[in-house]
């Protein structure tokens, strides 16, 4: 992201993020919809880039749209206090296959202290059905933390 999010709005913020979106995110289509320090939903329409060669969503889209929402409520939260989140353990259990529709990723924090969270998150399928569940433990970083030879800057590296 080269811009700073705002934290004041939950909808706004998701707008921003969508408009700044890089990389997997991109390249999966992951949409969010709702980000706060106090919750983040995201959908993702499945399509074929999604599938293993059974023709059902890949585990590890399961693994890293739960990452991804979790990290993001963590980041958000941390922000106001000059810090970054990134993701230490994510333990993500499959519990319906599924082969096309929208996906609806939410997440919330269980336990958030000064140097570790701990989120939760759901993927549901439209009609409510869960097919997968996820928790992600998260490191909180200082600002200018080294991270793979660069520098963390919460805000404007993402949320």
């Amino acid at each position: 992201m080269s811009e700073p999010l705002s934290l004041q709005n939950p909808l706004e913020l998701a707008e921003q993020a969508n408009r700044a979106s890089t990389g997997w995110n991109r390249t999966a289509g992951l949409r969010f919809l709702h980000i706060s320090g106090d919750e983040v939903r995201a959908e993702l329409a499945v399509s074929e880039l999604h599938h293993q060669p059974y023709g059902i969503v890949h585990g590890g889209v399961y693994c890293t749209v739960i990452e991804t929402v979790c990290s993001v409520g963590a980041a958000v939260y941390a922000l106001p206090l000059g810090l970054g989140a990134v993701g230490l353990d994510n333990h993500t259990s499959f519990l319906h296959a599924v082969r096309s529709g929208t996906l609806t990723v939410t997440a919330r924090p269980l336990t958030r202290g000064r140097r570790t969270h701990l989120w939760e998150a759901t993927v549901a399928e439209a009609s409510g059905r869960v097919v997968a569940t996820g928790r992600v433990r998260l490191l909180c970083v200082e600002s200018d933390s080294v991270l793979a030879g660069e520098r963390v800057k919460p805000g404007k590296n993402g949320p």
